[in-house]
């Protein structure tokens, strides 16, 4: 493999693989720092990339076992640092934002607390958008294992989540009547 080919097949996932090795890490600079070794091992092996069907899935495996290695390595906590969540610059901050944004926070960590395999499929099918097939060449497991985990995962977090909103209207409720 040239230096453009690499560019173009390997340095254009960069974006993609600095998400995925975020939500493992939940660190910015361990993220990137995962990635550059990740680059560099790829290119290490340049010559025997063209060997490989999917180098994206490969990439993304490759970036995976690397974040897993510096967790086990640097007991990384995993539950570490909420993710800010950023709204318009706006000054005027509209309550569908507000309700959207804390939404979100709440799903996201709602998937935090997923076992580790669970939380893998989903970022990978929900948030990257990955095949079933591309995810079983990532995670090593099989396409039924990938739907099974998948279809929990949903499931756990839509409960949870339903669960949530359910206790904070009866306790608006309770609030109004006592206030009213």
């Amino acid at each position: 493999m040239q230096i453009n080919e690499f560019k173009l097949n390997i340095l254009s996932l960069s974006k993609k693989l600095l998400r995925f090795a975020g939500h493992i890490l939940k660190n910015d600079e361990e993220a990137q720092d995962a990635v550059q070794d990740t680059f560099l091992k790829l290119w290490q092996k340049k010559d025997q990339l063209c060997k490989i069907k999917n180098l994206d899935a490969f990439a993304m495996r490759m970036v995976r076992n690397r974040c897993l290695d510096m967790i086990r390595g640097k007991r990384i906590s995993i539950n570490g640092e909420e993710d800010k969540i950023w709204l318009n610059n706006s000054l005027v901050i509209d309550h569908d934002q507000v309700e959207l944004a804390d939404t979100a926070k709440k799903i996201k960590l709602l998937i935090g607390g997923l076992p580790e395999q669970q939380q893998t499929v989903i970022h990978l099918r929900d948030i990257e958008n990955y095949e079933y097939d591309e995810i079983a060449e990532i995670t090593g497991l099989n396409t039924n294992s990938i739907r099974v985990n998948l279809s929990r995962a949903r499931r756990k977090v839509r409960d949870e989540l339903l669960n949530e909103w359910q206790n904070e209207t009866e306790r608006n409720r309770n609030i109004a009547g006592k206030i009213f």
